[in-house]
């Protein structure tokens, strides 16, 4: 059990850095931390899709049970933190979808038809931990918010495209599947010269933009690849996922300690 826990904890804080450890503090501090829900209600789809084919396994499961692990504890703490009727009742909303979610997630082996349903739901816990997020920002009412939700946003749809990717590479995507990629990838392109550009920018978060638009150009790469049947394509948008969400996770926590 020690070494499981020690592992998900390793995961955790590769993912989020040793800020993400600790309690709500702000306003800042919550819109990361519910922007960062939007993010795992796709890192966890993208990460069962990746298991059901057999695509770096080992790592996909340490990823799908450590995002698990992080929702269950970020939703207890946005829940207590909640500063408006409006916003509480959004997350006991969001808590019934995500304990469906669960069920589905760990419920049974991977396979393409509970995928389908893993797809689905995971639009519905999005859906849900978006609203939250953007309730906190109005209530936030200052740049700095704004700028925490629009970069905390380019985390989920980095890996929105990647489940986009893999859910079609499975098989088991919607009719809509290839044009909703091309439009989510656009969005990152367009917000992330919108966060290029902002006036609060410091030195670091600048530098911090510069290594996420290095990463963009590996992994827009990634997903312009043909899938094939080797899984070479579908292992590259898995690392190259990963990495530019590593690197937006810094950037976001950059954003979060400008001034409120």
């Amino acid at each position: 059990m020690k070494t499981v826990l020690s592992a998900l904890l390793a995961c955790f804080l590769c993912l989020a850095g040793h800020d993400a450890l600790a309690q709500i503090s702000d306003i800042n501090s919550a819109i990361n931390k519910a922007g960062r829900q939007r993010m795992l209600s796709q890192r966890m789809a993208k990460a069962y899709f990746q298991i059901g084919q057999q695509i770096d396994v080992d790592r996909s499961r340490k990823i799908l049970d450590a995002s698990i692990a992080i929702f269950d504890r970020q939703l207890v703490e946005l829940k207590n933190y909640a500063p408006t009727p409006e916003i509480k009742e959004t997350y006991l909303k969001l808590e019934k979808s995500w304990l469906a979610y669960k069920d589905v997630l760990v419920g049974a082996t991977p396979s393409p038809e509970n995928g389908r349903k893993v797809l689905a739901i995971s639009e519905e816990v999005l859906v849900l931990a978006h609203q939250a997020t953007v309730l906190l920002e109005k209530k936030s009412s200052s740049n700095a918010g704004r700028l925490v939700n629009v970069s905390g946003r380019q985390r989920m749809l980095s890996q929105r495209m990647a489940k986009y990717y893999q859910a079609a590479s499975w098989g088991i995507a919607d009719n809509g599947g290839t044009a909703s990629l091309g439009k989510v990838r656009k969005e990152f392109s367009d917000a992330l010269q919108e966060l290029a550009v902002a006036p609060a920018n410091t030195a670091q978060i600048k530098d911090s933009l510069d290594l996420v638009r290095q990463q963009w150009i590996f992994f827009e790469s990634a997903l312009s690849q043909k899938i094939g049947g080797d899984k070479r394509a579908q292992l590259a948008v898995a690392t190259t996922s990963e990495r530019i969400l590593e690197e937006m996770e810094r950037a976001v926590g950059l954003y979060e300690k400008l001034p409120k």
